[in-house]
């Protein structure tokens, strides 16, 4: 460890570097390997197996809400129905009124 404490910054920061690459290609090798055993277990009973890697995750789309509930006393606020009330949509029901008077 001492040996560390006479590298200068940038050459400390270099060998971080080299070992996260180390790290990560150990780390695909090693997933490569195992991947290679359960498609060849699968094998060995007659099935396939189909194996899907973490990093290619699926982004979801997600479309706008149409708003449901729209303010009486200013017609361009409006609420989807989602998420937090808005406070002219507590206000409201705090004052004894139905939500359903208010939907669009």
């Amino acid at each position: 460890m001492s040996d560390l404490n006479n590298l200068s910054v940038t050459e400390l920061q270099q060998m971080m570097q080299n070992v996260e690459l180390a790290l990560k290609e150990k780390q695909d090798s090693e997933r490569k390997d195992v991947y290679a055993q359960i498609r060849a277990l699968a094998a060995s009973v007659g099935a396939t197996v189909e194996i899907s890697d973490a990093k290619e995750k699926t982004v979801r789309k997600t479309g706008k809400v149409a708003p449901k509930f729209r303010n009486p006393d200013n017609a361009d606020i409006t609420w989807t129905g989602r998420g937090v009330t808005p406070k002219w949509m507590r206000a409201l029901l705090e004052a004894g009124r139905d939500k359903s008077d208010f939907l669009i």
